[in-house]
């Protein structure tokens, strides 16, 4: 029986090893494929290279300022941006939702409040920012913040309220207060909802920060996506896309790894 149970084991672990290989070919065959027909039309004037650019030219531009180290200030600045307001954004977030989880009468108060700024279009509120604050980096920072804090703290407050009620009263039971609740139950018991968060809010934070660029800064890939679009260097703009997918590529997957990590 053990036996037989090993073999169905061993059957398994290599039917998902094989699904994850052919997701893996799959992904790569679709980019690889996309990226070929893309060259082979602007080539042949399927398309205009003018207007969609080809990836042979994106790269050729893209080498060009790596070799003269125009692109390192923009790459610099919109990842710094992004990583600072992405951790007043955890920091806060999390913050919040514990005060307002120990505090029930001002959660019912600023609850709709939360609720009307998190649905508020964040690309409305930039120019505002921009006016109020000035034109700096400070301004660009609080725009990313802004796109995910709302509904980070939401998201936290109602995951704390879904913590065990039989471990909270057994808490209760045992003379503990609101702080051993706290510390006992509710964030341990809210590790997991915290990572799945953090992972949505690095991608929201990075498109608040190219919304505040466009508008209101002088360096980053957001200013350069809306001077290469005014001066028509369309092959910068594409350019330009390509490299906010890769770093939301890059650190969206290394919240996976720390979210596995804190996992096991």
């Amino acid at each position: 029986m053990m036996s037989e149970i090993s073999y169905h084991q061993q059957q398994y672990i290599r039917h998902q090893k094989r699904e994850k290989k052919l997701v893996l070919f799959l992904r790569i065959f679709i980019l690889l494929f996309f990226l070929v027909l893309w060259e082979i039309s602007a080539r042949t004037g399927l398309i205009d290279s003018f207007i969609f650019s080809s990836p042979v030219m994106i790269w050729h531009s893209f080498c060009s300022m790596c070799r003269d180290g125009s692109i390192f200030p923009h790459l610099s600045v919109t990842i710094t941006e992004t990583l600072v307001s992405f951790l007043f954004v955890v920091v806060l977030g999390a913050g919040m939702a514990v005060l307002l989880w120990t505090c029930p009468r001002l959660a019912k108060i600023t609850e709709p409040y939360l609720v009307v700024l998190n649905s508020l279009p964040k690309s409305a509120l930039a120019p505002l920012l921009i006016v109020w604050l000035g034109a700096n980096e400070r301004t660009i920072i609080v725009c990313g913040m802004s796109v995910a804090i709302f509904g980070s703290i939401l998201n936290l407050y109602t995951g704390f309220g879904e913590a065990d009620p039989e471990k909270l009263k057994l808490i209760e039971t045992l003379g503990g207060g609101k702080k051993e609740k706290l510390m006992k139950i509710i964030l341990p018991s809210s590790v997991p909802l915290l990572l799945s968060v953090m992972k949505v809010n690095i991608g929201l934070c990075l498109v608040g920060v190219i919304i505040g660029e466009f508008i209101g800064a002088r360096k980053g890939l957001g200013y350069l996506i809306i001077y290469s679009s005014q001066t028509f260097k369309l092959t910068w703009v594409l350019m330009s896309i390509i490299i906010l997918c890769i770093i939301a590529i890059i650190l969206y997957g290394l919240l996976g790894l720390i979210e596995k990590r804190a996992r096991r």
